[in-house]
């Protein structure tokens, strides 16, 4: 079997749902965009990941700035889609478009709903600490991720895995997740279940660089955490001898210390006293205008030493 499918999503972590929907012999009638926007130094126009995607298939391409206006729908009519799928499209669906297929309009969010609503799930669950994520269909309502959940499946999250990391990983686990959801709305015995049956939401809000300033008076295993939440945007930062830099990666020592949260507390190693008298290891950072180097090559080229300090 096979359906009649409008696509709509926009990043990288669209296009393995979009290539298993293809690969599976479905008909994606069109794909819906995201404009494409300047990127780079040259500030060239690129094209969304999805979109390349979709015209290496000779799939037809929309790029509305605007949803709400009547051509819009129309438009969506004329492609007489049986079932809506969106993955990190962009925008809010208006109600008029959510009603055009008869299947509905089913939606591939990277986490356990209610768990982590919003723009940044993986990375917020990464930064808060969490063991487990995974990615979850829902019909799509109105309301922000709050549709009726389809199937859901889930992984675990490494200790020192980062937030790119873990959204590749989950980008292929909503294509499967996805795939399933498909064949059991073909065959009419797709679930539905309110998620307030599953308890509270949680929110996971848009990232901002100002996120990314690191606070030495927190525990170690949270600047682990935010840093490996914040890889590779918007990055962790700190300040040392009046220049910032970017962390990208750490490790929680396993050691108590009385130094001040910031001060280095190693003859030759990137390592920092934190909160409650624990102490990270910082292993690659760069300096603004230089390359990434290892937290020990850093010490060397700019002659740290214990009890120099590092603020946030």
């Amino acid at each position: 079997m096979s359906m009649d499918i409008v696509f709509m999503g926009t990043p990288d972590f669209a296009v393995p749902c979009l290539q298993a929907l293809i690969d599976e012999g479905h008909r994606i009638k069109a794909v819906y965009t995201q404009p494409d926007r300047p990127k780079g130094r040259g500030h060239k126009l690129a094209s969304p990941p999805v979109k390349e995607l979709a015209l290496s298939h000779n799939i037809p391409v929309c790029q509305p700035k605007f949803l709400r206006k009547p051509e819009i729908a129309e438009q969506m009519k004329s492609h007489r889609p049986q079932l809506c799928v969106v993955v990190a499209y962009g925008k809010l669906l208006p109600q008029n478009i959510l009603d055009i297929p008869p299947l509905g309009c089913v939606n591939v969010h990277a986490s356990l709903l209610p768990a982590y609503r919003g723009a940044a799930p993986i990375q917020w669950s990464v930064i808060n600490g969490e063991k487990v994520t995974g990615a979850t269909t829902m019909y799509m309502s109105q309301g922000l991720d709050e549709g009726d959940i389809i199937l859901s499946d889930s992984v675990n999250i490494g200790e020192d895995e980062t937030a790119g990391e873990l959204h590749d990983r989950l980008s292929r686990l909503g294509a499967k997740v996805l795939i399933e959801t498909v064949r059991r709305l073909e065959e009419g015995n797709a679930p539905r279940t309110p998620q307030a049956e599953l308890g509270e939401p949680s929110f996971a809000p848009m990232l901002s660089r100002e996120l990314g300033n690191l606070d030495f008076t927190k525990t170690a295993q949270e600047l682990h955490n935010m840093i490996r939440g914040l890889n590779p945007w918007p990055i962790a930062r700190a300040v040392c001898l009046n220049k910032e830099i970017k962390v990208f990666a750490s490790k929680v020592e396993n050691l108590q210390t009385q130094a001040a949260p910031g001060e280095i507390v190693d003859d030759k190693r990137l390592v920092v006293a934190c909160g409650d008298k624990t102490a990270l290891e910082l292993i690659r950072v760069q300096v603004q205008g230089k390359k990434p180097v290892g937290g020990q090559e850093f010490m060397r080229g700019y002659r740290l030493k214990k009890g120099d300090r590092l603020e946030g």
